[in-house]
């Protein structure tokens, strides 16, 4: 049984960790695509400062993935080293 759990802790821990640089991949292409808009008509309504902040908001979300996809992995056999790991991301989610 400690086996399947294991696999399964795994398993959904890569599946969240691809989901992860998907989110990230989209976050870059609408930060780009935001920001080549703004460059090409500068008169549009969107600032640097609005493209910065919407991109920031869509880091967030990777973040809280990232921090799942390491719980996951440290949930059957927890390492220090992995401890560790989670650790340092749960102080940067929290600042």
């Amino acid at each position: 049984m400690k086996e399947i759990a294991e696999i399964i802790t795994k398993q959904l821990s890569s599946t969240v960790e691809i989901l992860t640089a998907f989110v990230i991949g989209v976050g870059l292409i609408r930060f780009r695509h935001k920001y080549i808009k703004q460059i090409s008509v500068p008169a549009h309504a969107l600032t640097n400062q609005s493209i910065r902040i919407h991109f920031g908001s869509s880091l967030a979300l990777p973040l809280e993935l990232s921090f799942g996809a390491h719980i996951l992995a440290t949930a059957t056999a927890p390492k220090s080293d992995d401890i560790g790991k989670l650790a340092s991301i749960a102080v940067l989610r929290t600042a």
